[in-house]
């Protein structure tokens, strides 16, 4: 009854750009931090980036680093995931995931990256 909910997943090409947002229920609280996972079928979630609720440090894989970027709405419970230079490796389902007292998932939007 707490899932967050992504959005802004579409197809685009290679070197394109695209903005992926979530949303937390009002009734989430105690969030400390927010996180983009990926998955493509067959394999593990893989982290992405994550942002601290309180003083807003972000934090990147390796390999999105310097081309996608975290930010976050307090007040509205909200983080987007803008992501640019995007490559077809890129291609996943994106998960948006709150870290609070537990762990709260969304369901995913896929983002698709023609070559």
């Amino acid at each position: 009854q707490v899932q967050p909910v992504e959005s802004g997943g579409r197809l685009v090409q290679a070197g394109g750009s695209l903005r992926l947002s979530c949303a937390a229920s009002e009734r989430t609280s105690g969030i400390y931090a927010m996180r983009w996972f990926r998955q493509t079928p067959g394999k593990d979630r893989e982290f992405v980036a994550a942002i601290t609720w309180g003083g807003g440090s972000t934090y990147y894989a390796d390999s999105v680093k310097g081309r996608f970027t975290i930010s976050r709405d307090n007040a509205k419970n909200t983080v987007s995931l803008q992501m640019n230079s995007l490559k077809p490796e890129d291609t996943a389902v994106y998960y948006c995931n709150i870290r609070a007292s537990v762990d709260y998932w969304g369901q995913g939007t896929q983002v698709t990256v023609s070559s």
